[in-house]
Formats: structure tokens, sequence, C-alpha cells
């Protein structure tokens, strides 16, 4: 079956990153949600997508510049909607908390391909070690580097290759990160691909599909999981498959 993954939450209809799109997520029955993480002037780790603060909320200002309790003061839910008013940014480890109370899935994507955070990849194995969540949680980024270095440092806990190009064998280019499966971009993504990565033990989980034609492609391709924006759309579109 595949899974169904919650990109940044609900990110369709509610504003990204938030407990409001993550509680979403969990409502409609999705099987897992991807959140972005950077890392705080104190060294917490925070879900935001962005390097900065400016687009998703009410203030400004890079988030390694800011710490932890001034980005809670800030309104991460209005400039989204104003029903929303008041949702406010989530350290991990809230995350992480608030999981313990439901089955999901985490992907939690490492935004440090454009910007160097000082033992981003240790801080962030220790926060999912010390939550129990090891089986439940899995890594990927567009920092290649930072893959094998959380590979390195703990082989148990899965990474997933980030890309957007057309990557001859992405499988075996994966096996010298020691990373265990692939997260490419949907255009560029065949269902032959799909299916050959699998049969070599590679689960890909396509982003970042909205469109209810791909949404049945990748579906009916036997892709591990898709990972979208609309996560009631995507299992409904998958239970009407399966009725088939």
């Amino acid at each position: 079956m595949t899974k169904i993954f919650a990109h940044r939450g609900s990110f369709g209809t509610h504003p990204e990153n938030t407990m409001a799109a993550f509680r979403e997520a969990e409502r409609v029955g999705a099987n897992g949600i991807e959140l972005d993480v950077h890392l705080t002037k104190d060294n917490q780790i925070a879900v935001i997508h962005d390097n900065t603060v400016d687009r998703t909320t009410n203030g400004s200002g890079e988030v390694r510049s800011l710490t932890l309790d001034e980005l809670r003061k800030l309104d991460a839910g209005s400039k989204y909607s104003e029903k929303f008013r008041g949702e406010r940014i989530l350290s991990l480890k809230e995350v992480l908390s608030w999981m313990k109370g439901n089955t999901l899935e985490l992907n939690v994507e490492l935004k440090n391909a454009t910007v160097e955070y000082p033992d981003f990849e240790v801080k962030l194995l220790q926060e999912v070690q010390n939550s129990d969540l090891e089986d439940r949680v899995f890594f990927s980024s567009f920092n290649h580097y930072a893959l094998k270095k959380m590979n390195e440092m703990n082989p148990d806990i899965e990474c997933a290759v980030l890309y957007q190009e057309r990557l001859y064998k992405p499988w075996d280019y994966a096996k010298t990160l020691g990373a265990g499966s692939l997260h490419p971009h949907f255009p560029n993504t065949s269902e032959d691909m799909v299916k050959e990565a699998q049969k070599n033990g590679f689960p890909v989980r396509v982003y970042t599909v909205n469109k209810e034609k791909y949404m049945e492609k990748f579906i009916r391709a036997g892709c591990a999981a898709i990972i979208t924006d609309y996560p009631e759309k995507a299992l409904r579109i998958r239970e009407r498959i399966a009725r088939r």
C-alpha cells in the first residue's frame, strides 16, 4: 500500500509546519507527516522551512539569529489565513512529544543545504533517540554530506536521498551514502524507476504530488509513499483505486 505523507503538515489547507497542519494530517488519516528543521541562536531545533521567518510569520530575520523563545512569540498562522492567527513555530521536541499520542511516521528534512549549523546532525539524532521514536522517524536532505554523516553516527535510523534531477540508478548512489530510501521530485520520476529502485530494496517516496492524475499515477505504480500538500485528497484516491 502506498503511504500518504502530509507535506509540512496539510500545507494545502493549513499553515505549513504548524500544529494545526499536523493535527489535520492526523485527523484525515495520513500515514505520516513531513517537516523541516533549522537550528536557532540558542541551539534549539526549530520546525520551519525557510532560512528566515519573513515569508511565514509576522516577524523578520534569520532563524539562526533568533532564540527559540523569540521564535515562539511570532504568529505563524495569520499570513496563511486569519482563522489560524496564533499558530506558532514549534520545536522538534514538541512535535516528537505530540507523536507519542498517535501512530504517525515522521520525515524530518534537514534544511542545511545552504546554511551551516554546527553539530546539527548530532543534535537531531540525540533529539530523536531521546524520544524513543527511532522506529517511526527518518531523515531526508538535499545535503547528502549530512546524510552520510548521520548514517555513520547511527546506521539504524533511516536516511532518504532528496534530489530533483534524473539520476542513473539512484539506488546505487544512495548506497554510497548509507541511505536506505529515495525521495525524488515527481516530474522527473518514472514508474519504471520506481519499480526498479524498489526491486533493489530502496523505497521511493515522491514529492510534492498535488494533482490527482499524478497521485493516481504513483499509487498505481506501487510507490512506497507520496508526499503531498493534500493528504485527504490522496487518501480518497488511494481508497478509490483499492476498491477497483
